[in-house]
């Protein structure tokens, strides 16, 4: 190679959707409702299950981190992205994309090794309820907070570790809304094998335990709720497992397709891309508060509380 090709490339251009231009400020107006819809939503739920204390147990804990993460998993794309849709100036730095990733995988992994979590807890509240509380205790909340925490730090530290190898020399425009493994690898000059290899083995891995722990969970789940005879005990039984059934669905689907795969770009990719970094965060609170006869009474309850000022208008 000449030594202009050589050169690093500091600054990238994302390209979103620079093709339909005239499409910015509509994507822009209905992204910025979503965005303040997944905020409105995963704090509702935040602030009810803290204050709410007939939701103190290990299950809406739990429910309470997963909000925490989602809100904090759509803040790291969305608001560049509503930035980029009002503006021509769609760079991004090298070092603020490698950002961008680290804590786009961090919370991925952490929202991925939680669903895990929330399966083992359905686990014991169905197959062993007498030692539920015993179990699933506050140290063992807090234990199982700190290993998803854990875990997705080093994965996310593994994949940077792994960027921060390759070179860039051109060309530097992103066909994404956002710096991701995979866009960005295409655009590097280095040989890739090798790093792919290990790209894919590291998401895969994570993958792979939260299936076998998925997997394992809901075995004993259908097993416990077969051999229950009550009807009534059955159908509350499944009831609490369906609708995190639905959010793993959401989230493990996109997540596959992204992820689990050589760095080949595909047309949908960055529809499938939003799915899963704006759509998955929006949807959460909402199936989990329209399933969960409990997680509603206790924001109805909140709401009433809420001092209604009226005035008179003809005293």
């Amino acid at each position: 190679m000449n030594d202009s090709h050589q050169q690093t490339v500091e600054e990238f251009t994302l390209l979103g959707l620079d093709t339909v231009p005239k499409l910015s400020i509509v994507l822009f107006i209905l992204l910025l409702i979503i965005y303040l819809l997944i905020l409105l939503g995963n704090l509702l739920i935040m602030v009810t299950v803290y204050f709410e204390a007939r939701l103190h147990s290990a299950m809406y804990y739990f429910l309470s981190k997963l909000s925490l993460v989602d809100l904090c998993y759509a803040s790291v794309t969305v608001p560049k992205m509503l930035a980029n849709f009002l503006s021509n100036q769609t760079k991004i730095t090298l070092s603020g994309c490698i950002a961008q990733l680290f804590f786009l995988h961090f919370f991925a992994g952490t929202e991925c090794i939680l669903l895990t979590v929330m399966a083992y807890d359905r686990y014991v509240a169905i197959c062993l309820p007498l030692r539920y509380s015993s179990i699933m205790n506050s140290a063992m909340c807090y234990w199982l907070e700190a290993v998803c925490w854990a875990i997705s730090f080093f994965h996310s530290i593994i994949q940077i570790i792994l960027t921060c190898q390759l070179k860039f020399c051109g060309p530097n425009r992103i066909d994404h809304f956002f710096c991701d493994i995979h866009a960005l690898s295409v655009l590097s000059c280095s040989d890739i094998f090798i790093i792919e290899i290990v790209f894919v083995a590291n998401s895969g891995s994570i993958a792979a335990l939260s299936f076998i722990v998925l997997l394992i969970s809901y075995m004993g789940i259908i097993r416990t709720i077969v051999q229950t005879r009550s009807d009534e005990g059955t159908g509350k039984a499944f009831s609490t497992c369906v609708s995190h059934l639905i959010v793993v669905t959401l989230f493990f689907g996109p997540s596959v397709f992204i992820y689990l795969r050589p760095s080949v770009s595909y047309g949908a990719d960055k529809m499938v891309s939003i799915f899963y970094t704006v759509l998955t965060p929006l949807l959460n609170p909402i199936i989990y508060t329209l399933r969960n006869k409990e997680v509603k009474a206790a924001i109805r309850r909140k709401l009433k509380r809420i001092p209604v000022y009226k005035t008179e208008l003809f005293p």
